[in-house]
């Protein structure tokens, strides 16, 4: 028997090949990803502990924000210390060879000036011993054409950019370090004055040569004090190593969920293949149980058959899978997302691929085996070898109208509810509905598709349309599997298209001004907009700062601007708002008792009410309405040391736009922190990291859809071979070459249509239902259709289906006539 089955295996090989294909792209999803998370652990172990190779112990802030530079003074005066050096690591600007900020987010660190302590890797020149000087990374150096010696100029939130000089380059790729910006190193005085710190963020400790590290730590523990955590170096490296592997580690659970992805979508392929092969063989079947072979060892056949197909076919996805991780490592260089590690190949990786391969293959074989022996032996000698398409119980279709409906109300309702869990329980549900009740209603769907290519085509199309729902199981297993992957990429879609176009409505709410300065990962420098409001060629220029005081928030307001955010003024004038006086939103007026000229005090000041108000914003650290708004001076006035990461800018009367650009541009030069933008290049920076994301997740889906459109191919393919009779008395009585492959054309594109069609309406429906609970919450989301990209979904689809098609067509018009007359 087992001889048998191999033969049979060998002379069905080309028939099993897309089925094989389905489980290589699957099993190939599973080793890239492994292959590419392992290279990143091993990227993260050898990297994690760069900075303290030489550090033997380590001192930490733990009731203070930092430790004061006077502390390392103290630590470096005692025995047996060797060397001590302050490390803090901030946000900083360069200011590039052209005069304009250098992009990216720049971590700027000070550097121990012991040798003792300095771990770096220096590609170029040397670390900076003095005052004045600097290192940078070395791909920032030469991309702006810095050389040693060179004039740098670098700022941070403390003020404007200040020169250093070039002494090297160092190399801090793949370390926590590298955050796919610049690098900037200078001593640890020069780091604190840049920044505005008032110390360190820790002290970092090098032994004698021969001293007792267990004495030293309760030393250097008693000089820090009791506010100051005292951490061993190898504490110091299992909690770097610690962090480096987590979060590699959280990144493969995000990729894992998208092989799982894969997984389901080939088992259902895979599933539909083994289903319609082995009803295929009923005669064949029948015929060894005619002999004597019992149902155990037709089941056992079966199974063996897919155990070696899943074998050899996780083999090749191995391979394959080399190849994908080295893809996956491209596209997050090309999303400017740093990598650490190579690609690594472990016996780990290849057993579980190859388990977990075979493993899918024989679970995806037992339900259509169990079938298979079920076949009778007088079935060899009837026309019963060739069985009739059955649809599904009433049981299934029952259970699945009601689950698909629970879904959709779970879906409806989850804004009301104000549960973000039964959006996935609706959508979960939805898809697990459109399963069970996928035999009336994918059929249904593709009568529906297929009337007009009825009218048009006539007799071709329907032939078409009747093939598609002959077997209305294997037709809604077919395009199920699309189902999902699609369905997944079209949430993301109009998730993404929703969240930009609530972010840009957002901005246009509170943004009113043609420009827009913000800080790069911190606030804007102290003196930044005063010179920006000096500027003759500029009119408004406003600094969004907010404090939140006794659970009320309190934020500048410009007369000019106050009244963009503003729904509604409930009493008074909103643009009085000035020195001595503010507005007052509602929620907090009608809980203190306050209406218009009602006097206040803030921060001991006294201040009159000129208006109460409402507007769109939510609450934050501070109950939602609870905001008085204030002048831009008296804001100064109370709170001098608050800084805000945005300022709005308008042109003065009269003056251009570019003008005043230029005006802006030429303070800017001196604050490498800070970014220039119009209204449509800010939206883009709050939007970008959704492109980016959705750019990443539609790559990774995409090998789903290609798997599910591998089943459409497959589908198809063995339709043809079991109807090789029909389609040549369809030939023999006068059915063209062209016709035929139009029918099987048409055939595909209907199986993709329909789940394409479903899998854009499922993932809409999930999409739209958690819009409308966001919007709920508080934010301003509303679903908004990306119809080009949902269009391109469905052009992409109907394409692959008319190519998936070519193959079969060729198999079908390959053999004679009369020879296929003769198949039995």
């Amino acid at each position: 028997m087992i001889r048998l089955t191999l033969r049979s295996l060998r002379a069905e090989a080309l028939r099993m090949l897309l089925s094989a294909l389905a489980v290589v792209l699957g099993v190939a999803f599973v080793a890239g990803t492994m292959i590419f998370v392992d290279g990143m652990r091993s990227g993260a172990y050898e990297r994690a502990g760069t900075f303290d190779r030489h550090t033997d112990l380590g001192v930490y802030s733990a009731g203070r924000e930092v430790l004061p530079p006077a502390l390392v003074d103290r630590v470096r005066a005692v025995d047996q210390v060797a060397a001590a050096a302050g490390e803090l690591t901030n946000t900083a600007g360069i200011v590039g060879a052209d005069g304009r900020p250098v992009l990216g987010f720049t971590m700027l660190v000070a550097i121990p000036t012991e040798d003792a302590l300095r771990s770096y890797d220096v590609v170029a020149g040397r670390l900076p011993d003095r005052a004045g000087e600097v290192v940078l990374d070395a791909p920032t150096a030469a991309e702006e054409g810095f050389a040693l010696g060179a004039v740098v100029r670098i700022g941070a939130t403390g003020g404007a950019a200040r020169p250093y000089t070039l002494v090297g380059t160092v190399d801090v790729a793949g370390t926590a370090r590298d955050v796919g910006g610049p690098f900037v190193g200078l001593v640890g005085p020069d780091a604190l004055a840049l920044t505005g710190e008032r110390g360190y963020g820790r002290i970092l400790v090098a032994a004698r040569p021969g001293a007792d590290v267990a004495a030293l730590t309760d030393q250097v523990r008693a000089v820090a004090g009791l506010d100051a955590t005292v951490k061993s170096r190898q504490q110091i490296l299992d909690e770097a190593v610690e962090d480096a592997v987590r979060n590699v580690d959280q990144f493969r659970m995000l990729l894992l969920i998208f092989v799982g992805v894969a997984i389901v979508v080939a088992g259902f392929v895979i599933a539909n293949t083994f289903a319609i092969v082995l009803a295929q063989r009923t005669r064949r079947t029948a015929l060894l149980r005619l002999i004597g072979a019992t149902r155990g060892q037709v089941f056992r056949s079966t199974l063996l058959e897919s155990a070696v197909l899943g074998l050899v076919a996780s083999a090749l996805g191995v391979l394959l899978g080399v190849a994908l991780a080295g893809g996956l490592r491209l596209l997050l260089s090309g999303l400017d997302v740093p990598v650490t590690g190579g690609l690594t190949v472990t016996g780990t990786t290849v057993l579980t691929s190859l388990l977990l391969g075979t493993g899918l293959t024989v679970c995806a074989a037992l339900l259509p085996a169990w079938r298979g022996t079920r076949i009778a032996p007088v079935a060899a000698l009837t026309d019963a070898a060739v069985q009739p398409s059955r649809g599904a119980g009433r049981v299934r279709l029952g259970v699945g109208a009601v689950v698909l409906t629970v879904g959709v109300a779970a879906l409806a309702g989850a804004a009301s509810a104000g549960q973000l869990l039964l959006v996935a329980i609706g959508g979960v549900l939805a898809f697990f509905g459109i399963v069970l009740f996928g035999p009336v209603l994918v059929p249904a769907l593709a009568r529906v598709f297929g009337w007009p290519v009825r009218r048009v085509l006539g007799t071709t199309g329907d032939l078409a349309v009747a093939n598609t729902v002959r077997n209305p199981r294997r037709v809604a297993a077919t395009a199920t599997a699309l189902v999902i992957g699609i369905g997944l990429v079209s949430a993301f879609m109009v998730g993404a298209r929703s969240t930009k176009d609530g972010i840009e409505r957002s901005v246009d709410a509170q943004i009113g001004t043609d420009f827009v300065i913000s800080g790069i990962g911190q606030d804007l420098p102290s003196a930044l907009v005063g010179e920006v409001a000096s500027r003759p060629e500029l009119g408004v220029v406003h600094e969004q700062r907010s404090r939140v005081v006794d659970h009320v928030e309190i934020r500048a307001a410009h007369p000019a601007l106050v009244g963009r955010t503003l729904s509604g003024v409930l009493a008074g004038d909103a643009e009085r708002v000035g020195p001595g006086l503010v507005l007052v939103h509602r929620e907090l007026a009608r809980a203190r008792g306050w209406r218009v000229g009602s006097p206040l005090t803030l921060a001991g000041r006294p201040f009159r009410v000129a208006a109460v108000v409402t507007d769109d914003t939510t609450g934050g650290e501070a109950p939602a309405g609870h905001v008085i708004d204030l002048s831009d001076q008296d804001f100064a006035t109370l709170f001098p040391a608050q800084r805000g990461y945005l300022a709005e800018i308008d042109p003065a009367t009269g003056v251009s736009p570019e003008r005043a650009r230029d005006a802006i541009e030429a303070v800017l030069g001196r604050y490498p922190t800070v970014n220039l933008m119009d209204q449509g290049a800010y939206k883009k920076s709050l939007t970008g990291t959704v492109d980016m994301l959705l750019a990443f997740v539609t790559a990774l889906l995409g090998l789903a859809v290609v798997i599910a459109l591998v089943g459409v191919a497959n589908t198809l393919s063995l339709s043809v071979v079991e109807r090789t009779r029909e389609n040549a008395v369809l030939r023999a009585v006068g059915l063209t070459r062209g016709r035929m492959r139009a029918v099987l054309a048409v055939e595909a594109v209907l199986m993709a249509l329909v789940g394409a069609v479903l899998g854009i309406g499922l993932g809409t429906g999930v999409s739209a239902s958690t819009m409308a609970l966001l919007d709920r919450l508080g934010g301003d989301f509303h679903v908004v259709l990306p119809l080009r990209q949902l269009g391109l979904i469905l052009g992409v689809a109907v394409l692959a289906a008319l190519l998936a098609s070519v193959l079969p067509a060729r198999r079908a018009l390959s053999r004679p006539v009369v020879e296929a007359l003769a198949d039995q």
